[in-house]
């Protein structure tokens, strides 16, 4: 998927308008500009950021078009993907949360920036963060999946949509979680490279 292919893609698929392309192109030039003050994404992958970055995180929304319609916890946002391309997306509450100093500053300068009044960022470990049930969980690049499901379980209900974009090992991880944890997991493929997969969880708890 290449840069024109990507916008289109906004566009037909999830109805982006021109003033929503506008915002993510802001997103765009504020990450690209912090990004030569703090490592926040590779500097190779920029001239291919709206594929990348941007879509590979809108994908997820029509995943969670099903789930109920409260809060979006997205684990780990470093730059801010996926939860703020959501954030932009989407009206619903959205919590980011992240452990590095700079890169939270960061976040929470960005959603001012960006007007999204529906963004709160917290800034430490996710074991500090009140308990709070919310309506889906993403994760990009955030822990192995058993380690994920320990810290994160708390904030999810059976209802709740679990969104986590992985590399090759999508399906290995799976079989980790095999013997631990309940729940329907399917793995879908990402729209934006062939070798990654979106693992789409509900119902998840611990097995007794």
């Amino acid at each position: 998927m290449n840069e024109f292919e990507a916008k289109a893609w906004l566009s037909d698929t999830l109805d982006v308008s021109r003033e929503t392309l506008a915002q993510l192109e802001q997103l765009r030039e504020l990450v690209v500009a912090e990004s030569a003050r703090q490592n926040l994404v590779s500097a190779a992958t920029i001239p291919h950021f709206w594929a990348r970055h941007i879509v590979d995180s809108a994908q997820l929304l029509p995943l969670a078009k099903d789930s109920q319609p409260g809060a979006w916890l997205d684990l780990g946002t470093g730059a801010g993907f996926p939860g703020m391309v959501i954030a932009i997306l989407s009206n619903r509450p959205i919590i980011l949360a992240e452990s590095r100093r700079k890169r939270f500053e960061f976040l929470r300068e960005m959603a001012v920036t960006l007007k999204l009044p529906h963004v709160s960022v917290h800034g430490g470990r996710l074991e500090t963060l009140a308990t709070r049930s919310v309506s889906v969980i993403s994760a990009r690049a955030f822990a192995p999946l058993p380690k994920l499901l320990d810290l994160a379980i708390r904030f999810s209900r059976n209802e709740t949509v679990w969104l986590l974009p992985k590399g090759q090992s999508a399906q290995d991880e799976l079989v980790l979680i095999d013997q631990t944890w309940h729940g329907k997991f399917h793995v879908n493929r990402s729209i934006t490279d062939q070798n990654a997969a979106i693992l789409v969880g509900e119902g998840v708890s611990r097995r007794k």
